[in-house]
């Protein structure tokens, strides 16, 4: 299984004091040199931490792979138009959230995504859709022309019990699959550890996971570079 960096929270600790560091740039390329497959941001509507010049930067250094996370809107997918990173993943977006609260409803979306798609596509970008593991969202995310999806482990991650995190995994197992099945690339992410990672890790289906906030808290004790090398440990059963 291999592991990308989210490295949203470099920026976000940027912003909180204005200025210039830390550079989320430079998080990126430590991340890539202990052993991250990719690298991973968001580029929200209102900006609130990684930026338009970030994005650009991120471009001309990433060595491994850029997955633009963004919403389907005009503005940003102009911009994914001029930067052309090598994924975009298409996720909901609410203002008000302080972070991606869930997937995105590809069955209400569908003719948007299909129509963003479609335009990322004759530019060479490939395109995943951030969706619940729900059969009817994986068969909307298909229909939409979308390369692959990432499964939303939100719920997983935030299970109170071993019995409902069991459940949890069942489930995005069975999605899993059943994504492969319908011709689907498979990642998944949000809210994972190093406490909950082996479970996910271990469903064959999935081909990357996608990691950020857990990392970049990690990386308080131990350093980024240690941070991320351990959670590589992790995702590949090391």
């Amino acid at each position: 299984m291999k592991l990308s960096i989210n490295i949203d929270h470099v920026a976000t600790l940027r912003n909180a004091r204005g200025g210039n560091v830390p550079e989320p740039l430079l998080a990126a390329r430590v991340a890539e040199r202990a052993g991250a497959d990719g690298i991973v941001c968001h580029l929200r509507e209102d900006r609130r931490h990684i930026r338009d010049s970030d994005v650009a930067a991120l471009r001309r250094s990433v060595k491994t792979k850029l997955d633009l996370e963004m919403a389907a809107t005009e503005e940003i997918v102009s911009i994914a138009f001029r930067i052309k990173p090598d994924l975009v993943t298409l996720v909901p977006e609410r203002r008000e959230e302080l972070t991606t609260e869930g997937g995105l409803d590809a069955i209400r979306h569908g003719k948007t995504l299909a129509r963003a798609i479609r335009r990322l596509h004759e530019r060479g970008i490939a395109v995943s859709i951030f969706i619940d593991p729900v059969e009817s969202q994986i068969e909307a995310a298909a229909a939409s022309g979308a390369d692959m999806i990432e499964i939303h482990t939100g719920e997983y991650a935030n299970a109170s019990s071993a019995s409902s995190r069991k459940r949890h995994v069942a489930a995005i197992r069975t999605m899993a699959r059943y994504a492969r099945g319908l011709g689907l690339g498979v990642n998944a992410g949000h809210g994972l550890d190093y406490r909950n990672i082996r479970a996910i890790a271990s469903i064959r289906e999935i081909q990357e996971v996608s990691i950020g906030h857990a990392v970049i808290v990690r990386a308080i004790d131990v350093g980024l570079e240690n941070a991320v090398r351990e959670m590589v440990r992790l995702v590949r059963g090391r």
